[in-house]
């Protein structure tokens, strides 16, 4: 098994290859961003553990990459960054794990076996509506040819709009779908909508997302 280490902190890089190759692992590492995501394209490995705070392109923009060039090695995120946006933001462009440090080898260990074994993930499916596109894994949107810059928010709820396309949505279904809070305010829906026609839609005359009076909305199958 040939596990690829992007760490850019010379003593835990030198303490996870070792204890990787004690247990059995070829190792290979990187400590810049460009470096790790060059040999991850180039090479061929069984798992990948990327930390997030690199040199030159951080883990986050790695792993976006590997995803968009359809690389489906199983990733482990390793980083000190431990709030729930971090974590949240790690898993939605791609990576499989996550692991705060300080961390437990052990615990390390079992959860990159378990990675292995599962092997590549499947890449969930590029959802489109005429010609907007989203894509899941690369974490991003177009509209044509034009690249559109979605905060998270915005992006997770477009992508459930798109998951329902030509089906009406009510607020609540919204709100536990993407914000996952039953207490919400449904004004928060509207607000984001709005957010969400504002860079969709405007710019380009069009109308994707419809208002269905008394229920929610519809994300218009032709994209408008």
């Amino acid at each position: 098994m040939r596990v690829l280490i992007v760490e850019d902190e010379t003593l835990i890089a030198r303490a996870l290859r070792e204890g990787l190759e004690a247990e059995g692992y070829a190792v290979d590492v990187s400590e810049t961003g460009d470096d790790g995501l060059w040999r991850a394209t180039e090479m061929s490995y069984d798992a990948i553990i990327l930390d997030l705070m690199l040199p030159n392109m951080n883990g986050y923009v790695v792993c976006r990459e590997l995803r968009k060039q359809g690389i489906t090695t199983p990733i482990m995120m390793l980083t000190a960054k431990d709030g729930d946006f971090d974590q949240a933001e790690g898993l939605d462009t791609g990576a499989d794990d996550y692991l705060t440090k300080p961390f437990s080898f052990v615990v390390l260990l079992a959860r990159l076996r378990a990675l292995i074994r599962r092997g590549p993930t499947e890449r969930p499916p590029i959802l489109s509506a005429g010609d907007l596109v989203l894509d899941p894994s690369a974490r991003t949107c177009h509209r044509g040819d034009d690249l559109i810059d979605l905060t998270p928010r915005e992006f997770s709820l477009l992508r459930y709009l798109m998951h329902r396309v030509g089906e009406p949505v009510s607020k609540q279904d919204l709100i536990e779908h993407v914000w996952s809070d039953d207490e919400l305010d449904a004004s928060v829906v509207q607000v984001y909508v709005g957010y969400l026609r504002r860079k969709i839609d405007e710019p380009y005359d069009r109308a994707a997302i419809e208002t269905i009076r008394g229920i929610g909305y519809r994300l218009d199958a032709s994209g408008g």
